[in-house]
């Protein structure tokens, strides 16, 4: 393979943290979907000491994506290479280097290496790769610069995760059919007023939706689900209602011999600009993740309410 096919691209930031800190962040790949705004979720496939494999969901340019990675981890060196094992199109090739290096005790310099190909070597295709990786390598490392600052420098505790499940005396298939098709869910949901849904590529979702609220107004959200049938729907909110900085979550089925356990959980990070806009000029922290929890809560379990009426019919 020529060298010269081969475009090779870093993209750097300050970060006022130790660069143990934030190599642990990074190394901890559970931590992305809240760190990285273009990853919807990560999964492990293999581990060892200082090698994995790891399943990655992501949007490029706008597209949902998924692919397949092996890293290795260098704790000593602060570093960690990563190599596509199957890159998704119109990728040939990637990989790259997390590096991380300490400027002082509190303040580091996080370096994001990357180098990859186009199928075909075709033109248009590295010019999308080339929006593609300068995007998401801008808004990763501007996002990492923020939530670890933030981490580091907010009193309040902003994030929070809970769940709500229902018992259902059905099965996990026709539970998870209800869940999986969203399309259909105007005229099975009465809180959701309009649903556009694509799905490119078979599992992986793009959500659009206007839910309605308790006082007949409607907002927009918009989410990429990662469906795995019959068992998890994984998701991640890319257009967020004003009270929220990130909203991450899934629907879960536990089977055992009585049914199923239909399980919604939610992480969410409050934004907090937004919180007397929202709910007047005394609100706080507290009332803000209460109106939340009570708001996705209370569509959570009308939809698994729902869901559960639909697969005891079927059973």
């Amino acid at each position: 393979m020529p060298q010269q096919d081969v475009r090779e691209v870093e993209h750097e930031i300050t970060v006022q943290a130790p660069a143990d800190q934030i190599y642990r962040y990074l190394a901890e790949v559970e931590n992305w979907p809240r760190l990285f705004p273009p990853t919807i979720f990560v999964d492990h496939v293999e581990r060892s000491a200082d090698q994995e494999r790891i399943r990655i969901w992501a949007t490029a340019n706008g597209e949902a994506k998924n692919w397949t990675s092996r890293r290795w981890l260098k704790p000593r060196d602060r570093r960690i290479d990563f190599r596509q094992e199957v890159s998704p199109p119109p990728v040939a090739s990637m990989g790259g280097a997390w590096v991380i290096e300490p400027l002082s005790d509190k303040e580091s310099r996080v370096r994001l290496l990357h180098d990859y190909r186009a199928i075909d070597d075709d033109p248009a295709s590295l010019a999308w790769i080339d929006k593609a990786v300068d995007t998401n390598s801008r808004k990763e490392l501007g996002a990492l610069k923020e939530n670890i600052e933030r981490a580091a420098t907010t009193p309040q505790d902003l994030l929070m995760s809970f769940t709500d499940s229902v018992e259902v005396a059905g099965s996990a298939k026709d539970v998870y059919q209800f869940i999986y098709e969203a399309d259909q869910w105007t005229e099975r949901l009465p809180h959701v007023a309009r649903v556009d849904m694509r799905e490119d590529t078979p599992g992986l979702q793009i959500l659009e939706m206007d839910t309605r609220t308790k006082d007949g107004s409607t907002h927009t959200t918009k989410s990429v689900r990662v469906c795995f049938p019959h068992q998890r729907i994984v998701y991640k909110q890319t257009t967020l209602p004003a009270l929220m900085a990130l909203h991450t979550g899934y629907w879960e089925l536990r089977e055992h011999e009585n049914g199923v356990t239909a399980i919604a959980e939610h992480t969410v990070v409050i934004n907090t600009d937004n919180i007397t806009k929202v709910l007047g000029p005394d609100a706080d922290v507290a009332q803000a993740k209460e109106f939340v929890r009570n708001a996705l809560g209370g569509n959570s379990r009308a939809t698994l309410n729902h869901a559960k009426d639909y697969a005891e019919q079927r059973s």
